[in-house]
Protein backbone atom coordinates (compact mmCIF):
# COMPACT_ATOMS: atom_id res chain seq x y z
CA UNK A 1 0.00 0.00 0.00
CA UNK A 2 1.29 3.46 -0.90
CA UNK A 3 2.48 5.66 1.95
CA UNK A 4 2.98 9.44 1.85
CA UNK A 5 4.36 12.00 4.28
CA UNK A 6 2.17 15.08 4.44
CA UNK A 7 1.95 18.34 6.34
CA UNK A 8 -0.30 18.01 9.43
CA UNK A 9 -2.42 20.79 7.95
CA UNK A 10 -3.52 18.41 5.20
CA UNK A 11 -5.52 16.46 7.78
CA UNK A 12 -8.81 17.93 8.99
CA UNK A 13 -10.75 15.66 11.28
CA UNK A 14 -11.51 12.53 9.26
CA UNK A 15 -10.52 14.14 5.95
CA UNK A 16 -7.06 14.07 4.38
CA UNK A 17 -5.80 15.51 1.10
CA UNK A 18 -2.73 14.74 -0.99
CA UNK A 19 -1.27 17.54 -3.08
CA UNK A 20 1.46 18.13 -5.64
CA UNK A 21 3.86 15.30 -6.44
CA UNK A 22 2.20 12.92 -3.98
CA UNK A 23 -1.21 13.37 -5.60
CA UNK A 24 0.27 12.97 -9.07
CA UNK A 25 2.11 9.81 -8.07
CA UNK A 26 -0.94 8.15 -6.52
CA UNK A 27 -3.40 9.14 -9.23
CA UNK A 28 -1.24 8.96 -12.36
CA UNK A 29 1.67 6.60 -11.67
CA UNK A 30 -0.24 4.21 -9.40
CA UNK A 31 -3.53 4.76 -11.29
CA UNK A 32 -5.50 4.86 -8.07
CA UNK A 33 -9.24 5.47 -8.11
CA UNK A 34 -12.03 6.17 -5.67
CA UNK A 35 -12.30 3.36 -3.15
CA UNK A 36 -8.58 2.57 -3.15
CA UNK A 37 -6.64 3.05 0.07
CA UNK A 38 -3.38 4.76 1.05
CA UNK A 39 -1.52 5.66 4.24
CA UNK A 40 -0.84 9.28 5.20
CA UNK A 41 1.89 10.03 7.77
CA UNK A 42 1.99 13.40 9.51
CA UNK A 43 5.74 13.18 10.13
CA UNK A 44 5.42 13.04 13.92
CA UNK A 45 4.91 9.28 14.11
CA UNK A 46 1.16 9.11 13.54
CA UNK A 47 -0.14 7.31 10.45
CA UNK A 48 -3.67 7.20 9.02
CA UNK A 49 -5.26 4.64 6.74
CA UNK A 50 -7.48 6.52 4.27
CA UNK A 51 -9.90 5.62 1.49
CA UNK A 52 -9.91 7.76 -1.64
CA UNK A 53 -13.22 9.60 -2.09
CA UNK A 54 -12.29 11.98 -4.92
CA UNK A 55 -9.47 12.70 -7.39
CA UNK A 56 -9.68 16.06 -9.10
CA UNK A 57 -7.58 19.07 -10.05
CA UNK A 58 -4.26 17.73 -8.81
CA UNK A 59 -5.77 16.69 -5.47
CA UNK A 60 -6.52 13.33 -3.94
CA UNK A 61 -9.13 13.54 -1.21
CA UNK A 62 -9.44 10.74 1.30
CA UNK A 63 -11.51 9.69 4.31
CA UNK A 64 -9.55 8.49 7.32
CA UNK A 65 -10.68 5.02 8.33
CA UNK A 66 -8.34 4.57 11.29
CA UNK A 67 -5.22 6.13 12.74
CA UNK A 68 -2.46 4.87 15.01
CA UNK A 69 1.02 5.63 16.28
CA UNK A 70 3.78 4.16 14.12
CA UNK A 71 5.56 1.10 15.48
CA UNK A 72 8.46 1.39 13.02
CA UNK A 73 10.72 3.78 14.94
CA UNK A 74 13.83 2.89 16.92
CA UNK A 75 13.69 3.13 20.70
CA UNK A 76 16.63 5.56 20.56
CA UNK A 77 16.62 8.65 18.35
CA UNK A 78 19.86 8.57 16.36
CA UNK A 79 21.19 11.52 14.40
CA UNK A 80 24.00 10.90 11.92
CA UNK A 81 26.50 13.72 11.47
CA UNK A 82 28.38 12.97 8.24
CA UNK A 83 31.36 14.91 6.96
CA UNK A 84 30.72 15.69 3.30
CA UNK A 85 32.03 12.79 1.20
CA UNK A 86 32.89 12.81 -2.49
CA UNK A 87 30.38 12.24 -5.27
CA UNK A 88 26.92 11.03 -4.35
CA UNK A 89 28.01 9.09 -1.26
CA UNK A 90 25.99 11.32 1.07
CA UNK A 91 22.87 10.36 -0.87
CA UNK A 92 23.67 6.73 -0.09
CA UNK A 93 24.17 7.53 3.59
CA UNK A 94 20.83 9.34 3.76
CA UNK A 95 18.90 6.69 1.83
CA UNK A 96 20.30 3.65 3.61
CA UNK A 97 20.56 5.43 6.95
CA UNK A 98 16.86 6.28 6.75
CA UNK A 99 16.06 2.63 6.06
CA UNK A 100 18.22 1.66 9.05
CA UNK A 101 16.30 3.98 11.38
CA UNK A 102 18.21 7.30 11.61
CA UNK A 103 16.07 10.19 12.88
CA UNK A 104 18.11 12.99 11.32
CA UNK A 105 21.24 13.82 9.33
CA UNK A 106 23.71 16.66 9.87
CA UNK A 107 26.18 17.19 6.99
CA UNK A 108 29.31 19.06 8.01
CA UNK A 109 32.76 20.09 6.82
CA UNK A 110 35.88 18.92 8.67
CA UNK A 111 39.63 19.33 8.16
CA UNK A 112 40.06 16.45 5.68
CA UNK A 113 36.85 17.03 3.74
CA UNK A 114 37.80 16.84 0.07
CA UNK A 115 34.59 18.25 -1.36
CA UNK A 116 34.72 21.93 -2.19
CA UNK A 117 31.66 23.24 -0.40
CA UNK A 118 29.73 25.80 -2.45
CA UNK A 119 27.07 27.65 -0.46
CA UNK A 120 25.40 28.80 -3.70
CA UNK A 121 24.59 25.20 -4.58
CA UNK A 122 23.50 24.25 -1.07
CA UNK A 123 19.78 24.93 -1.50
CA UNK A 124 19.52 22.65 -4.52
CA UNK A 125 21.52 19.84 -2.92
CA UNK A 126 19.63 20.15 0.35
CA UNK A 127 16.34 19.86 -1.51
CA UNK A 128 17.56 16.66 -3.18
CA UNK A 129 18.85 15.18 0.10
CA UNK A 130 15.50 15.85 1.78
CA UNK A 131 13.62 14.29 -1.12
CA UNK A 132 15.79 11.16 -0.82
CA UNK A 133 15.04 10.98 2.91
CA UNK A 134 11.31 11.33 2.25
CA UNK A 135 11.23 8.63 -0.42
CA UNK A 136 13.36 6.26 1.68
CA UNK A 137 11.15 6.82 4.73
CA UNK A 138 8.05 6.01 2.68
CA UNK A 139 9.65 2.90 1.22
CA UNK A 140 10.79 1.70 4.66
CA UNK A 141 7.36 2.35 6.23
CA UNK A 142 8.82 4.85 8.69
CA UNK A 143 6.58 6.84 10.99
CA UNK A 144 8.71 9.98 10.76
CA UNK A 145 10.62 11.60 7.94
CA UNK A 146 14.23 12.19 9.00
CA UNK A 147 15.36 15.78 9.00
CA UNK A 148 18.37 16.74 6.88
CA UNK A 149 20.08 19.83 8.23
CA UNK A 150 22.07 22.46 6.41
CA UNK A 151 25.81 21.91 6.04
CA UNK A 152 27.60 22.97 9.23
CA UNK A 153 31.19 23.83 10.01
CA UNK A 154 33.19 21.66 12.42
CA UNK A 155 32.92 24.39 15.06
CA UNK A 156 29.14 24.59 14.61
CA UNK A 157 28.84 20.83 14.93
CA UNK A 158 30.83 20.77 18.18
CA UNK A 159 28.46 23.38 19.61
CA UNK A 160 25.51 21.03 19.04
CA UNK A 161 26.91 18.17 21.09
CA UNK A 162 25.19 19.42 24.24
CA UNK A 163 21.77 18.70 22.74
CA UNK A 164 22.32 14.93 22.83
CA UNK A 165 22.38 12.35 25.59
CA UNK A 166 25.43 10.67 24.05
CA UNK A 167 27.81 11.66 21.25
CA UNK A 168 29.84 8.92 19.57
CA UNK A 169 32.71 9.91 17.28
CA UNK A 170 33.67 7.07 14.93
CA UNK A 171 37.47 7.11 15.04
CA UNK A 172 39.55 4.43 13.35
CA UNK A 173 42.42 4.79 15.82
CA UNK A 174 40.13 3.51 18.57
CA UNK A 175 39.24 0.51 16.41
CA UNK A 176 42.90 -0.37 15.99
CA UNK A 177 43.28 -0.36 19.78
CA UNK A 178 40.22 -2.56 20.20
CA UNK A 179 38.17 0.21 21.86
CA UNK A 180 34.85 -0.50 20.19
CA UNK A 181 31.33 0.81 20.14
CA UNK A 182 29.79 -2.09 22.05
CA UNK A 183 30.87 -1.26 25.65
CA UNK A 184 29.72 2.33 25.23
CA UNK A 185 26.28 1.20 24.04
CA UNK A 186 26.00 -1.34 26.85
CA UNK A 187 26.87 1.31 29.43
CA UNK A 188 24.39 3.73 27.90
CA UNK A 189 21.64 1.08 27.89
CA UNK A 190 22.32 0.22 31.53
CA UNK A 191 21.96 3.85 32.48
CA UNK A 192 18.56 4.01 30.79
CA UNK A 193 17.12 1.09 32.71
CA UNK A 194 16.25 3.34 35.62
CA UNK A 195 14.26 5.79 33.47
CA UNK A 196 10.54 6.05 34.17
CA UNK A 197 8.12 4.51 31.68
CA UNK A 198 7.09 7.04 29.06
CA UNK A 199 10.32 9.05 29.35
CA UNK A 200 11.44 10.81 26.14
CA UNK A 201 13.43 8.64 23.79
CA UNK A 202 17.17 9.12 24.36
CA UNK A 203 19.04 11.06 21.70
CA UNK A 204 22.35 9.88 20.27
CA UNK A 205 24.65 11.59 17.80
CA UNK A 206 26.93 9.46 15.63
CA UNK A 207 29.73 11.50 14.04
CA UNK A 208 31.45 10.12 10.92
CA UNK A 209 34.45 11.65 9.21
CA UNK A 210 35.28 12.05 5.50
CA UNK A 211 37.32 9.70 3.33
CA UNK A 212 40.51 10.62 5.16
CA UNK A 213 38.93 10.30 8.59
CA UNK A 214 39.46 12.66 11.53
CA UNK A 215 42.86 13.89 12.60
CA UNK A 216 44.00 13.67 16.21
CA UNK A 217 43.27 17.33 16.95
CA UNK A 218 39.66 16.91 15.86
CA UNK A 219 39.27 13.80 18.00
CA UNK A 220 40.57 15.65 21.04
CA UNK A 221 38.32 18.66 20.31
CA UNK A 222 35.33 16.34 20.06
CA UNK A 223 36.18 14.71 23.38
CA UNK A 224 36.53 18.12 25.01
CA UNK A 225 33.05 18.96 23.71
CA UNK A 226 31.60 15.82 25.30
CA UNK A 227 31.99 13.10 22.66
CA UNK A 228 33.29 9.58 23.19
CA UNK A 229 35.65 8.23 20.51
CA UNK A 230 34.71 4.70 19.47
CA UNK A 231 35.92 2.17 16.93
CA UNK A 232 33.71 0.18 14.57
CA UNK A 233 35.96 -2.87 14.44
CA UNK A 234 39.54 -3.50 13.37
CA UNK A 235 38.83 -3.04 9.68
CA UNK A 236 38.89 0.31 7.88
CA UNK A 237 35.40 1.16 6.63
CA UNK A 238 34.46 3.49 3.81
CA UNK A 239 32.88 6.70 5.03
CA UNK A 240 29.50 5.74 3.55
CA UNK A 241 29.63 2.39 5.38
CA UNK A 242 30.53 3.60 8.87
CA UNK A 243 27.19 5.20 9.76
CA UNK A 244 25.28 2.11 8.64
CA UNK A 245 27.43 -0.18 10.80
CA UNK A 246 26.90 2.13 13.78
CA UNK A 247 23.14 2.29 13.20
CA UNK A 248 22.92 -1.50 13.02
CA UNK A 249 24.84 -1.86 16.30
CA UNK A 250 22.69 0.78 18.01
CA UNK A 251 19.51 -0.83 16.71
CA UNK A 252 20.59 -4.19 18.09
CA UNK A 253 21.49 -2.86 21.52
CA UNK A 254 18.26 -0.87 21.82
CA UNK A 255 16.16 -3.94 21.03
CA UNK A 256 15.48 -3.30 17.34
CA UNK A 257 16.14 -6.93 16.42
CA UNK A 258 13.87 -8.38 19.09
CA UNK A 259 12.15 -7.42 22.31
CA UNK A 260 12.93 -3.82 23.18
CA UNK A 261 15.03 -4.01 26.35
CA UNK A 262 16.15 -0.41 26.72
CA UNK A 263 13.33 2.02 25.95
Amino acid sequence: MQRYFIDPGQIDGEAVVLLGEDARHLSTVMRAKAGDEFIACDGSGRESLAEIVNIEGGRVEGRIMRARESEAEMAWRVTVAQSLPKGDKLETVIQKGTEAGASAFLPFVSKRTVVQYDARKEAKRLERWRKIAKEAAEQAHRGIMPEVGEVASWKELLARFGGFDRVLLCYEEEGRKGAGLRPELEAFASRLQGDAEGAPRPKLLVVVGPEGGFDEDEARQAEAAGAVCVGLGRRILRTETAALVALAAIGYESGEMGEARHV
